[in-house]
């Protein structure tokens, strides 16, 4: 009877923690307006016109409105996962055809805006919560060995990726933070579970 309540325990502490944590990511969306000097600003947009973005600043909600111009940024990543992309064409040609390295370019833009790898983190944290990290290893290889969607690469420019180099170093690189976060994620969940079978354990050692 003990190992029943024990595991109905487990089962409900999991379920609540599991609960916190997207409770948490929930609480913490938020817009984030990028800068074409590679700046983010954490935001709730209120307003985008023909020439500039009104919001207000995440962390001040009942502050001022601020204003910058669209022709200052480079994007806007919205709360629920679309976004809103400033391209001035002239600079990206002239990007194009600068002689840069391509390559690393792409890889150092992946760093900046490759997001995509949340959903399946998330999913393998709460696999490996809901059931047992040695059922979330299943998802976690799937997940880790797969290559990014195209649409969950969030790229700053469709042009850019023309570019085989680019779209190669940006590919790679997003491939690459979306294993190390879905392997990072199992093993939060690994040590979640251990915590609760020794807190458990202690618990019943009487």
């Amino acid at each position: 009877m003990s190992r029943e309540i024990k595991n109905t325990n487990m089962k409900t502490i999991s379920i609540c923690l599991i609960a916190t944590f997207f409770a948490f990511n929930s609480l913490f969306s938020q817009d984030v307006l990028t800068k074409k000097s590679g700046e983010d600003i954490q935001a709730k947009v209120l307003e985008v016109t023909t020439t500039e973005v009104k919001y207000k600043k995440f962390d001040n909600l009942n502050g001022p409105i601020f204003s910058i111009l669209k022709s200052d940024l480079l994007l806007i990543r919205y709360e629920n996962g679309s976004k809103d992309i400033f391209t001035d064409n002239k600079k990206v040609e002239e990007k194009i055809v600068s002689g840069k390295d391509f390559y690393l370019e792409g890889q150092s833009d992946a760093n900046r805006f490759y997001r995509g790898y949340k959903g399946a983190g998330n999913g393998v944290l709460a696999t490996s919560l809901l059931l047992s990290p040695l059922v979330g290893l299943i998802p976690a290889a799937i997940c880790a060995s797969a290559d990014p969607k195209d649409e969950n690469l969030d790229y700053p420019s469709s042009d850019l990726m023309k570019n085989s180099e680019y779209a190669n170093g940006y590919r790679q690189k997003a491939k690459k933070i979306k294993q190390k976060k879905v392997w990072t994620n199992l093993g939060v969940a690994f040590g979640i579970n251990l915590v609760l079978i020794l807190a458990l354990s202690s618990g019943y050692s009487y």
